[in-house]
């Protein structure tokens, strides 16, 4: 299992297209992928989930994958996080 803690850096934090983004690369892979923030454990391949977060500009989020491709997967969820999701 692959564990990394991520920030939210674009201003306008996790909103619908960069959540869509997420769900949309997390289910790419086989690998069980799951965030966690404030206690809550979201499944990254659920856009419900991913908007539950609430993770605005600043936010930390742990990443957690656990799978065949999880090295895959940690690195390109990981880089939409550092990217600011397109939006900076």
């Amino acid at each position: 299992m692959i564990e990394r803690t991520l920030t939210t850096v674009n201003r306008a934090g996790l909103h619908t297209r960069p959540a869509a983004m997420l769900v949309k690369a997390a289910s790419t892979f086989s690998s069980d992928i799951y965030f966690v923030k404030d206690g809550f454990h979201i499944n990254a391949k659920s856009i419900i989930g991913v908007m539950t977060l609430a993770a605005e500009c600043g936010s930390t989020i742990l990443l957690r994958a656990e799978g065949s491709d999880e090295q895959a997967a940690a690195d390109a969820i990981s880089t939409l996080f550092s990217s600011g999701f397109g939006e900076e």
